[in-house]
C-alpha cells in the first residue's frame, strides 16, 4: 500500500481513540518490586510542591555543525568543480556557498573522484533549483522548481540519510528550494558505507562553461533544524554528569524530513546561562550493512565499572513496522567527537515495539525505563518500567515492573529523583499532561508544568545551590521548519522552565 510521504504520529495519532476501547485499563507489576520505604505513592511528596514555569525558548539551528566543519574557505573565482579531501562519517552533510556573482549556475553537494556525484544546482538563466545524480556515467536531474534569487546570496546542500533538500538565504534565514528521498535513493544509497566513503564534499560552478565568484564556503555534518527527546547524560546512581557547571545531555537533531532524515547529538547546557547550547558530539549507528540516524535515548556514565553505557532507538530504518531499543557498551568518551556505534537489539521484556530508553542504578537494582508500541499505523504507545535483580548487570533479568497501557501517546518516560524519592515520569499526549509514576508504576499524580505542543518529555535537571537550587524542565515543542515543504519532523524548540516551590 502506498502511503504520503509525510505521514507523522500527529496525523495518525487521532485514530488511537479506535482502539482505546480495546485496550486494558493499566498494568502494575508484582510486589518484588515495590518500594517499601514509600508504600503510598498518594502520600504528599516534594515533587508535587514544585511548580514550573517557562522561561526562555529558543531555536538551534543549524545546517553545517559549527564544532563539526570540515571545510572553511573564502573561495574566490571557481571555475568547475571543487572537490575537497573531507568526508562525512555518516550520511548527515551539509555546504554552505556564499555566492557574490555568477556567470552560469552554481552547485554544492558531494562528489567522488570518480566522476559520480550528488548535487544542488541552481542556474540564474532558467531561473531553476534543480537536484542532480550522476552514476555511472550518466547524470540525472531527479526535481527542478522554479526559483528567483537574487545576484547575491547563500545557497546550500543538505543530506539527511538519503533526502537531499536544496536551500537557499537570501536575507532571511534559511529556506528550503526542493527536497526529495525517493527519487534520490532510486539512483544511489547513501547510507552504503562503502558508498558514502568515496563521496566528498564538492562546490562550484556547475557544467563546463561559466564560473561563480564565492565569498566563502562551508561544509561538515549537518547539524538540526531544531532538538527534541532531551535526555540527561547521567551517573549510574542518577545524579547529572556535570564538567565547568554544564549539564551533559543528548538529544534528537531533527533533520530536513521525517524520523529518518534526523540523529543522536549530545549538547551541553550551561546551567549558569540555560540559553547557551553547544553540541559536542555527533552519534550515528551502523547496524544491517547501513549507516543510520538512529535516535532517543540515554548515556550513562557507569563509574564502577568504567564505561559508557549507550541506549538508542531505531529510528533510523523507521517505515511504520517497529522500532526496538538497542545499545552499546564502550570506554570511548563518546560525549565528544564524531561515534559510529556498532549496536545490539537491549533484551527488553516486552513483545511489542520500544523506544527512548532511560536506564538508572537504585539501591543496587538497574531500573530501564522505555516506550512500548503496539501498533505504529496507527501509532499506540505507553511508557513501561522494567528492572534487574539486586546486583545483577543492566540487561540481565530484566523483568516488568509496570506498563500504563491505560494511555496510547504517551512517551518520554523519565526516571527522577526529587530529595529524597525516586519517581518514573512521562508525557501524555492525549490529556496534555506529566502523568507521575513511584517504582512500582503506581499513578501517584501529575507534574505542575505548562504542557506546549507535540508530547514534550518532562526531563528535570536538578540545580546545585550556588545556582539557586531547585530544578529546570529541558524540554521541546512542535514547532516545525517550513512544514509546506518539508512536512513533518523538522519539529523542536527548546524550552527552558524553573521551578518554584507551590507549597502545599
Amino acid at each position: 500500500m502506498s502511503r504520503p510521504l509525510f505521514l507523522s504520529r500527529r496525523s495518525v495519532l487521532c485514530a488511537a481513540g479506535a482502539v482505546t476501547a480495546a485496550t486494558v485499563t493499566g498494568c502494575w507489576g508484582s510486589p518484588d518490586h515495590s518500594d517499601p520505604s514509600h508504600p503510598n505513592p498518594s502520600q504528599e511528596s516534594a515533587i508535587f510542591d514544585l511548580s514550573f514555569k517557562i522561561e526562555s525558548r529558543y531555536r538551534p539551528f543549524e545546517l553545517v555543525a559549527p564544532a563539526f566543519t570540515a571545510v572553511r574557505s573564502g573561495a574566490g573565482a571557481v571555475e568547475g568543480l571543487a572537490v575537497s579531501d573531507h568526508t562525512p562519517a555518516a550520511p548527515f552533510a551539509a555546504v554552505e556557498v556564499d555566492v557574490d556573482a555568477l556567470t552560469g549556475p552554481v552547485c554544492a553537494g558531494l562528489a567522488t573522484s570518480g566522476d559520480e556525484h550528488l548535487l544542488a544546482v541552481y542556474d540564474p538563466a532558467s531561473q531553476r533549483a534543480s537536484i542532480e545524480v550522476r552514476r555511472g556515467g550518466r547524470t540525472t536531474t531527479v526535481a527542478r522548481k522554479k526559483a528567483r534569487l537574487p545576484a547575491s546570496f547563500r545557497f546550500a546542500f543538505a543530506l539527511c540519510e538519503n533526502r537531499v533538500t536544496v536551500l537557499a538565504d537570501t536575507g532571511d534565514g534559511w529556506q528550503p528550494l526542493l527536497s526529495r528521498r525517493e527519487k534520490v535513493s532510486k539512483h544511489v544509497d547513501m547510507r552504503v558505507p562503502e558508498t558514502l566513503r568515496a563521496h566528498r564534499y564538492a562546490w562550484g560552478a556547475h557544467g563546463s562553461a561559466g564560473s561563480a565568484e564565492l565569498a566563502g564556503v562551508r561544509a561538515g555534518l549537518f547539524g538540526m533544524t531544531g532538538i527534541r527527546d532531551q535526555h540527561l547524560v547521567q551517573h549510574s546512581d542518577g545524579t547529572p554528569y556535570l564538567r565547568d557547571g554544564k549539564a551533559y545531555f543528548t538529544a534528537t537533531c531533527a533533520g530536513l524530513g521525517f524520523f529518518q532524515q534526523a540523529h543522536w547529538g549530545v549538547f551541553t547546557l550551561d546551567l549558569a546561562a540555560p540559553t547557551r547550547l553547544e553540541q559536542v558530539a555527533q552519534l550515528y549507528s551502523r547496524r544491517d550493512g547501513l549507516l543510520l540516524g538512529d535516535h532517543a535515548g540515554q548515556i550513562v556514565r557507569d563509574d564502577e565499572n568504567d564505561r559508557w553505557l549507550v541506549a538508542t532507538s531505531s529510528w533510523g530504518d523507521f517505515a511504520f513496522d517497529g522500532v526496538h531499543v538497542r545499545h552499546v557498551v564502550t570506554t570511548d568518551d563518546v560525549l565528544s567527537g564524531v561515534h559510529v556505534l556498532e549496536t545490539t537489539p537491549t533484551p527488553l521484556p516486552t513483545r511489542v515495539s520500544s523506544w527512548d530508553p532511560g536506564m538508572t542504578r537504585i539501591d543496587g537494582r538497574w531500573h530501564i525505563g522505555f516506550v512500548e508500541s503496539p501498533s505504529q499505523d496507527p501509532f499506540d504507545f505507553h511508557p513501561a518500567l522494567a528492572a534487574a535483580p539486586a546486583g545483577a548487570d543492566w540487561l540481565d533479568g530484566l523483568e516488568l515492573v509496570g506498563a500504563a497501557t491505560d494511555l496510547h501517546q504517551c512517551e518520554g518516560p523519565i526516571i527522577a529523583r526529587v530529595e529524597d524519592r525516586w519517581w518514573f515520569l512521562a508525557s501524555d499526549g492525549d490529556d496534555r499532561r506529566y502523568p507521575v509514576y513511584d517504582l512500582r508504576m503506581r499513578p501517584a499524580g501529575t507534574l505542575d508544568a505548562p504542557y506546549e505542543t507535540n508530547i514534550p518529555h518532562p526531563q528535570l535537571v536538578p540545580l546545585p545551590e550556588d545556582r539557586g537550587g531547585g530544578y529546570l524542565l529541558v524540554t521541546f515543542d512542535g514547532t516545525q521548519f517550513a512544514e509546506k515543504v518539508m512536512g513533518y519532523g523538522g519539529h523542536g524548540d527548546v524550552l527552558v522552565m524553573r521551578s518554584t516551590d507551590a507549597g502545599r
